[in-house]
């Protein structure tokens, strides 16, 4: 028989909420064929399609925030999670609904989040935030460039009260609340290519489908 001690198994990644509440003015998506930037066709597909695509292998179930029209994101397969604070107050609102629900079923002690206009999103996202947190124990921003990517992010649900407390009280800045949370940040290269690049224009999303057809 072994003198090892058994290895833990280790805990099934946290689940992953894609915010897609955000109205998205920039991009004009109507004229590109969408109702929502979300939508937006990237290499023909949509914007947030690349977003679960890069997700699933990594995360636990998947969720959306969007405050659409019923049916919009019908289409993925997913669960969709309205704001839970009224007025479209920002992210923080989509973030806040992703606790919520984790509060409300239990299924989990922290969350990550990305944006849906994040089409090429770290494969190791999930992993790297994990083990920070594990470390931290308080909420984990992805860094590139020397930039910090506040809705990229590792939440635990102990962060809840406070950015309910937050938006309530008219508080909308997001980094304001990460520095009241101590929040820490894990960084990736973010040269030739920012894997946390976002499609806010017209002239992203031809930078998104030139970088997506030299991937391929």
């Amino acid at each position: 028989m072994s003198d090892q001690p058994p290895v833990s198994p280790l805990p099934p990644p946290p689940p992953a909420l894609i915010l897609a509440g955000g109205l998205g003015r920039r991009i004009n998506a109507p004229a590109l064929g969408a109702t929502e930037k979300p939508l937006v066709p990237l290499g023909g597909r949509p914007l947030i399609v690349h977003v679960i695509d890069r997700l699933r292998p990594q995360a636990g179930p998947l969720f959306i925030n969007a405050n659409a029209p019923a049916g919009t994101y019908e289409g993925f397969g997913l669960p969709v999670l309205p704001d839970t604070i009224a007025d479209y107050p920002g992210p923080l609102a989509g973030v806040l609904a992703g606790l919520d629900h984790l509060a409300e079923t239990g299924a989990a002690a922290s969350l990550v989040t990305v944006a849906a206009d994040t089409p090429f999103l770290p494969d190791d996202l999930v992993a790297r935030l994990t083990e920070r947190y594990r470390e931290s124990g308080t909420v984990v921003c992805a860094e590139s460039g020397g930039q910090r990517h506040p809705v990229i992010a590792l939440w635990p649900l102990a962060a809840r009260t406070a950015l309910r407390q937050s938006l309530e009280a008219g508080r909308l800045k997001v980094g304001l609340l990460l520095d009241a949370l101590n929040a820490v940040t894990v960084s990736w290269e973010g040269l030739p290519d920012d894997p946390f690049f976002n499609v806010n224009t017209p002239e992203d999303l031809a930078i998104a489908e030139k970088r997506l057809a030299a991937r391929q």
